[in-house]
C-alpha cells in the first residue's frame, strides 16, 4: 500500500471512531476501554450540559469494599470503579484514620468504631451491588491515582454515592465535582441524625491496648522509628500500633492488626 493510501486509512479509522460515539482513550489507562460503546438511552446522572459526562452499563462481579468495586462492561472487559466523592472506613487497624470523620476521636475505641463500620460498608454495598447491573457515570477526570475509574453509580435509578452518606456508611471525600453540595448535604444530614458510623459510644469499643501504660513503652529510638525488636512483648508492640494514625513503624506487616507477631 501507498504512503498515500495508508495515510488515507489512518484518518478514516479516526473518523470512524469518533462517529460510532465510543469513548477514544489515550494509550494506557486514563479512559475506559476504547469499545465500551452501550451507553443508556438516558442515562443518569449525565449532565447533557457537560461534555466530559460518559455514561455506561455494566454488572458489578466484585465488591472489593464500601466504595470500590469491579464492574464488567458489555464487551467482556472488567475495571475497577472506586466511588466518586464518598470514603468508606477501612477495615484494617493500620489503615484506619479518626482525623478524617469529623467526632470520631483519635482513640484505640475510635479506630475500632471505624474498623467496625468499614466491614458495614463493605457488607451493605455487597447486598445491594453484587451481580446488579449499574449505570456507571464518569465526568473529566475518569481516573484516580490508582488508575481505578472514579464514577457515580446509579442501580435502578437511585445514586448509590449518595445513599452511602445518607445512611452513614461514609463520609464525604471533599473534591470538586458536579454532585459536591448534594453530597455535602446528605452527610450533614446524616451526622445530624447521629445514624451509621457517626453513631459513636466510645463505651462500646472496650480495647486491650489500655493494659499497657505510656510509661510501660519502651522510648522512642533516636532515629523515631520503632522496630519490633524494641519491644518485649506483642501487647507493647500492639499498644504503639493502635495509639498511631497508620502504621508508621511497619510493625503490621501482614495488614491483619496485630503488631510484631513473632513476640510473645
Amino acid at each position: 500500500m501507498s504512503v498515500l493510501w495508508r495515510s488515507i486509512a489512518v484518518v478514516l479509522l479516526v473518523v470512524l471512531a469518533g462517529c460510532a460515539g465510543a469513548p477514544v482513550p489515550d494509550v494506557g489507562s486514563d479512559s475506559p476501554p476504547a469499545d465500551l460503546d452501550s451507553p443508556p438511552a438516558d442515562p443518569d446522572g449525565v449532565d447533557p450540559n457537560d461534555p466530559d459526562d460518559t455514561a455506561w452499563t455494566g454488572t458489578v462481579v466484585r465488591v472489593v469494599d464500601g466504595d470500590t468495586m469491579e464492574v464488567e462492561f458489555p464487551n467482556g472487559e472488567v475495571d475497577t470503579v472506586r466511588l466518586l466523592g464518598v470514603d468508606t472506613p477501612e477495615t484494617s487497624v493500620g489503615s484506619t484514620s479518626p482525623g478524617e470523620f469529623e467526632g470520631i476521636p483519635e482513640t484505640d475505641a475510635g479506630r475500632a468504631h471505624l474498623r467496625a463500620w468499614g466491614d458495614e460498608a463493605s457488607a451493605f454495598a455487597e447486598s445491594a451491588l453484587a451481580g446488579e447491573e449499574v449505570t456507571v457515570v464518569t465526568g473529566g477526570d475518569r481516573r484516580g491515582g490508582y488508575g481505578r475509574l472514579l464514577a457515580v453509580l446509579y442501580v435502578d435509578g437511585e445514586d448509590f454515592n449518595e445513599r452511602l452518606l445518607t445512611e452513614g456508611y461514609a463520609r464525604l471525600y471533599d473534591t470538586e465535582f458536579a454532585l459536591r453540595d448534594a453530597y455535602a448535604a446528605a452527610e450533614a444530614d446524616a451526622m445530624e441524625r447521629g445514624v451509621g458510623l457517626w453513631n459513636f459510644d466510645e463505651s462500646d469499643y472496650p480495647t486491650d491496648a489500655s493494659e499497657v501504660d505510656d510509661a510501660d513503652l519502651p522510648p522512642l529510638p533516636p532515629d523515631g522509628d520503632y522496630d519490633c525488636d524494641d519491644f518485649d512483648t506483642r501487647a507493647e508492640a500492639n499498644a504503639v500500633l493502635d495509639r498511631s494514625s497508620g502504621d508508621p513503624h511497619d510493625l503490621d506487616a501482614d495488614g491483619d492488626g496485630e503488631a510484631c507477631e513473632s513476640l510473645p
